[in-house]
């Protein structure tokens, strides 16, 4: 099993471990996740499954702004959504585990721009928006190496079309493993 180096991310195991009636294994402390209860951010929860040295995506959920009263909430809630509701995987299995690699990306504020010279896919993430339909990608992924490229899959997971206008916004994040 990989073993997180951050405390967001062992927080993210340690939920879903529980969530699976798994014991955690770890020597880990409570009170150090107490910190994460006295701050209020945005988070994703990315897991990935290690498939003979391919890391594959198995689950991301997120929020843009926080929905909850603490970071350490916002985790726990999306860290069980990205294991067993992100609708494109079936809910994660306990075998599953011993191949887990799970990050946290814990937002800064999004901000509006005027264009997409204003955007660097390594650095920002993207929110693409037209009415009601809205797009997210996160920075700096694997293949998303220029900003058509990340507008392009932003708009595609909004069902926008590439004809249609867009409001774009960016954002900054810093993962943690």
């Amino acid at each position: 099993m990989h073993y997180p180096q951050s405390l967001q991310p062992k927080l993210a195991l340690k939920t879903i471990m529980e969530s699976l009636s798994v014991n955690y294994p770890f020597a880990d402390k409570s009170y150090e996740f107490d910190k994460l209860k006295n701050l209020k951010a945005a988070c994703f929860v990315s897991l990935h499954i290690d498939k003979n040295g391919d890391k594959q995506l198995r689950g991301c959920i997120g929020t843009l702004s926080p929905v909850t009263d603490s970071l350490f909430d916002e985790i726990c809630d999306n860290a069980r959504s990205a294991a067993f509701h992100d609708p494109r995987f079936l809910p994660l299995q306990k075998n599953e585990l011993e191949n887990l690699t799970i990050s946290v990306d814990v937002l800064a504020p999004f901000e509006h721009i005027e264009s997409k010279k204003q955007l660097d896919p390594k650095i920002y993430g993207v929110i693409v928006q037209n009415g009601t339909r809205r797009g997210v990608l996160l920075p700096d992924l694997d293949g998303v190496d220029d900003v058509d490229t990340q507008i392009s899959i932003a708009c595609r997971k909004a069902g926008i079309s590439s004809d249609e206008e867009i409001t774009l916004y960016r954002f900054k994040v810093v993962r943690y493993y």
